[in-house]
C-alpha cells in the first residue's frame, strides 16, 4: 500500500468523491465542488490528511483541515479533524489509524498545536481507545429564541480554555459553505450572531460570537426557532433568550466533542471552558 499526503487537485477531488459515495451512499453533499471549498479554499490551509493506494486505486482517505483557535490562553493553529472513508475491499486492515497517525504526525511538524473533532457515539470510543483524543464533553443540544450570550461575554473570554480565532477571511469563508450558507447580523454590543437554514421549517441553526469581526457584511437578525449544537462556558454568564433542551428522542446521535494535544506545552480545556458552536465544525 502506497501512503501518500492528501491534496486538492481536480483528480483527487473526484477520487474523493467516488470513495465517500462508495462508504457513505446518503452523503451526496460529499462531492468535488463541496471537497474543493473545504480542502482548498479555506484562509488557513489547504487539507492536512493521507491517503492510501492499491495501485491507482484509492483504498482509504482521511482529512483535517487547519483552523486558527485559541486554546490555553495562546493563539495557535489547530486542525479540525473531518473526513474518513475505507473502499470496502480494504477495511479491517488498520488503514484507519494508520493514517490517522501519520496525520497527526505531519500536523505537528507543521506547528499544529492539537486536533478536535465532534464524534457520535459509535465513533467516540475508537478515538478514545486508539488514537489518544479525550472526550471533553457532550454538545449541548438546545432549541430557543433570542441569544445564548449576555453583552459581557466579551470581558470574560479570558476565563474560555478554547474557542475559534475568526478573522474576516476565514469567516467569509465558513459562511460561504456552498451546501448551506450563514447570514450574519449584530448581537449584542459587541457580538454577531449566524444562522444557516437546517431544512426544518421555522428552524435555522444558530452560532453567536462574542465578539464582532471588523469588516464582515451583517444584515437583519433571522426570525423562527433557532438551533444551538455546541457548549457555552458558565462563565461567561446567563443566556439573554429562552432556551430548552431538545429531547433525546429528537436527537440523532449524541454528540461529543474530542481533542487531542500536539504540543505538551498547551493544555487541553476542561469540560466547562470551551466556547463552540455549529460554525466550528461541520454539522450545518
Amino acid at each position: 500500500m502506497d501512503i501518500r499526503p492528501a491534496g486538492t487537485a481536480p483528480t483527487l477531488l473526484r477520487h474523493y468523491q467516488s470513495i465517500f459515495g462508495k462508504c457513505f451512499p446518503e452523503a451526496a453533499h460529499l462531492n468535488e465542488h463541496y471537497l474543493a471549498w473545504l480542502y482548498a479554499s479555506n484562509p488557513a490551509g489547504p487539507v492536512i490528511g493521507l491517503d492510501a493506494w492499491d495501485g491507482d486505486r484509492l483504498a482509504a482517505h482521511y482529512a483535517c483541515i487547519p483552523v486558527s483557535a485559541v486554546v490555553d490562553g495562546q493563539s495557535c493553529g489547530v486542525m479540525l479533524s473531518l473526513n474518513t472513508a475505507t473502499d470496502p475491499d480494504y477495511q479491517g486492515q488498520g488503514l484507519f489509524t494508520k493514517l490517522a497517525e501519520g496525520t497527526y504526525a505531519a500536523g505537528s511538524a507543521a506547528g499544529m498545536a492539537g486536533i478536535y473533532g465532534v464524534a457520535n457515539a459509535n465513533s467516540t470510543p475508537g478515538f478514545l481507545r486508539k488514537l489518544g483524543f479525550n472526550l471533553i464533553r457532550p454538545l449541548d443540544a438546545k432549541i430557543g429564541l433570542g441569544t445564548l450570550l449576555p453583552d459581557a461575554a466579551a470581558s470574560a473570554l479570558e476565563e474560555v480554555q478554547f474557542r475559534r480565532n475568526w478573522d474576516l477571511p476565514s469567516l467569509q469563508w465558513r459562511c460561504n459553505n456552498p451546501l448551506r450558507s450563514y447570514h450574519l447580523s449584530r448581537a449584542g454590543s459587541p457580538g454577531m450572531i449566524a444562522l444557516a437554514p437546517t431544512g426544518k421549517p421555522f428552524l435555522s441553526a444558530f452560532a453567536q460570537l462574542p465578539e464582532t469581526v471588523e469588516g464582515a457584511a451583517v444584515g437583519a437578525g433571522g426570525w423562527g426557532a433557532r438551533l444551538h449544537l455546541g457548549l457555552v462556558p458558565s462563565a461567561l454568564g446567563k443566556s439573554k433568550g429562552r432556551w430548552c433542551e431538545l429531547p433525546n428522542r429528537l436527537r440523532s446521535s449524541p454528540l461529543n466533542l474530542i481533542y487531542r494535544r500536539l504540543d505538551a506545552r498547551i493544555k487541553p480545556p476542561s469540560a466547562d471552558a470551551v466556547l463552540f458552536s455549529v460554525l466550528d465544525f461541520d454539522a450545518f
